[in-house]
């Protein structure tokens, strides 16, 4: 059997997963992108990290949510999301994972540090890839704007460069939004 033959034996019956990530500043369109990317084809998920903490954040999400179709499964999962993908990803031929960033806020809010975080995000996009889904992920990229002054805010922004660029290296595609419009990077 030659090489060839092996590598696609093995591979008959691996569900293909594709992997998305789609960047953009606050409010440049990220979310509207992903949902256009994800299509209508379903089953289709929708993991939010957001936690309605305050009014202005109830408010966010409930219009994000008014922005997807009621054959959109939504999973409100704040912390745990590489489990969820691993327990529950597979049951799903989309999955939007929104958003990157309050994932990490999330984490380092419960006191994980860089190197542990880091580590998740790599079990992440195992499972990611385990799914056989289009997976699309939205993070904010928070590199483009000036250098906060507070230390903690500097380590976070730092933080979430690392984190979008292990994410960026480990997808098939990936887009920066820009005023509602994608640019493809990759």
């Amino acid at each position: 059997m030659s090489p060839r033959t092996r590598r696609n034996a093995r591979s008959v019956g691996r569900p293909k997963s594709r992997i998305i990530v789609v960047l953009g500043g606050a409010s440049s369109g990220k979310s509207e992108i992903a949902l256009q990317l994800a299509g209508s084809r379903g089953p289709r998920a929708f993991v939010a990290t957001g936690q309605g903490l305050d009014a202005e954040m109830v408010e966010r999400i409930a219009r994000h949510r008014a922005t997807r179709s009621a054959e959109w499964q939504t999973i409100e999962e704040p912390l745990d999301v590489e489990a969820w993908f691993a327990k529950q990803g597979s049951e799903y031929r989309i999955v939007v994972f929104d958003c990157v960033t309050l994932w990490l806020s999330n984490l380092v809010g419960i006191g994980l540090g860089e190197s542990v975080i880091l580590a998740r995000v790599g079990t992440l996009l195992d499972a990611m890839r385990r799914t056989g889904a289009t997976v699309i992920i939205v993070s904010n990229e928070l590199g483009s704007g000036l250098v906060p002054v507070e230390p903690s805010v500097r380590a976070f922004r730092d933080l979430s460069g690392r984190v979008n660029q292990c994410l960026a290296a480990g997808a098939n595609e990936a887009y920066l939004a820009v005023s509602g419009l994608p640019l493809r990077l990759k």
